[in-house]
């Protein structure tokens, strides 16, 4: 009935959705998190000395001609 094409896409999506989730958990400065009966308690503090030690330079293109 259904297309491989649909079900390629529909799991596409699915993971794309998944993957922004994290994302967006991983951005934001909540310190517990609970879903599902799952309970995730994060060091906000040392994350965020993590993300200030690492570099934020562009990538550098290599036009010095």
């Amino acid at each position: 009935m259904f297309s491989e094409v649909f079900f390629t896409g529909l799991y596409s999506s699915l993971i794309a959705l998944i993957l922004g989730l994290v994302a967006s958990c991983y951005k934001s400065k909540c310190s517990k998190i609970e879903f599902c009966g799952v309970s995730i308690i994060r060091d906000v503090e040392i994350e965020e000395e993590l993300d200030a030690q690492q570099p934020r330079n562009p990538i550098q293109s290599n036009n010095n001609l």
